[in-house]
């Protein structure tokens, strides 16, 4: 996503170097690193699965015990980093593409599909034996300025949004498991965003999406997706209400997506395994689709101790709740976050550090997960 959760947009700034934070972290990882060979092991020379043997369970083969998947997002440009892109392939069992299924990507021009970008990424699972969710067939950024720069009527809209699910849906029928229907709907306060499908079509728009979404692809799990959903409030609550009216409408809905973009100077959602579980409740999947928890830079061994605590909570909280049917990281690396860009002074998001090392929080994931 980059849609920043928790506060408003700042300006989009340049990566800076992260010296600092590494430089905190090192003794820390050495020990780390140290106390866990096999751990290590996995990390290096382990291209694809099925060649476990002698090597070190990954952290999907680990999710596999418990019935669950272990992903991480990638984005095109990224793929070119062999590196990271080896890595991403052997020690996960999902991904999702960052930007190469959204609208802008994919209807650049109206009526005119574009797969490029999708399809490659698409094409790098099936070559790892990855799943693939689908992200994000309706959003209110990055749309095409053909969609958002005219005035439609209602009727009109509704055709542009059929056209565009039906065939991206059509598209990817049998090679994504998931797709996130409709992302980021609501407003912290639990109101409706008022993004050009609301405010032109009214609330039956997000209805509208999954069933023609369903029409498309019977077989795809249909999701709603957002950030700060994690605990119990008023957006959670609004997600709830609508999940409950879309079931008992009849309404395709298989799923929630939480995002779980956390950040450790806000605190840790303390209700987010009931939180997920009164939604499974009501009888659907959940997961986490996004998930990354960052901080204010410099890192240091406290606040990667906290972050590891964390994750390795938010993994528990999953495995405890039957329907919690998988994790995705946001990209798994400090190499590739979107993190520093948005917020200027944070980062450290991620398990693995920019030079792919594995951070505390990788080793708090698997004893999670073991």
């Amino acid at each position: 996503m980059r849609t920043p959760p928790a506060r408003p947009r700042r300006g989009v700034g340049a990566r800076r170097p992260r010296a600092a934070a590494l430089t905190a972290a090192t003794a820390l990882l050495l020990g780390a690193l140290a106390a866990a060979p096999a751990a290590q092991a996995a990390q290096g020379g382990h291209h694809g699965p099925g060649h476990h043997g002698h090597k070190a369970a990954t952290l999907n083969d680990l999710a596999e015990q418990h019935g669950r998947y272990f992903g991480s997002a990638v984005d095109n440009p990224e793929l070119s980093d062999t590196a990271y892109a080896d890595l991403l392939g052997s020690e996960f069992g999902a991904t999702t593409p960052g930007n190469g299924m959204k609208w802008d990507a994919t209807e650049p021009q109206q009526g005119v599909f574009d797969y490029t970008k999708g399809d490659e990424i698409v094409a790098f699972a099936e070559a790892h034996h990855l799943k693939v969710r689908g992200h994000t067939l309706l959003w209110h950024n990055q749309l095409p300025n053909w969609l958002t720069s005219r005035t439609w009527t209602a009727d009109q809209l509704r055709a542009v949004l059929k056209n565009h699910i039906h065939n991206v849906v059509t598209h990817y029928r049998g090679k994504v498991f998931a797709w996130d229907v409709a992302n980021e709907i609501m407003n912290d306060d639990g109101s409706y965003r008022q993004n050009i499908f609301y405010t032109t079509i009214g609330p039956g728009y997000i209805a509208d999406a999954l069933r023609w979404a369903h029409e498309a692809d019977p077989h795809v799990k249909l999701y709603l997706n957002d950030y700060n959903i994690d605990g119990i409030g008023a957006k959670s609550n609004a997600y709830y209400t609508l999940i409950q009216r879309l079931k008992a409408q009849g309404v395709p809905i298989d799923g929630l997506g939480f995002q779980g973009h956390l950040a450790l100077q806000y605190g840790f959602p303390d209700e987010v395994q009931q939180n997920l579980q009164r939604f499974a409740d009501l009888g659907v999947d959940v997961a986490f689709t996004e998930l990354d928890i960052r901080m204010t830079l410099p890192s240091d061994p406290t606040k990667l101790a906290e972050q590891a605590d964390w994750y390795g909570r938010i993994t528990r909280a999953c495995l405890a709740v039957r329907r919690c049917v998988g994790i995705t990281l946001w990209g798994y690396s400090d190499r590739h976050s979107w993190i520093p860009s948005v917020f200027p002074g944070e980062g450290a998001a991620l398990p693995w550090d920019e030079y792919l090392q594995p951070k505390p929080a990788y080793y708090a994931i698997r004893e999670a997960l073991q």
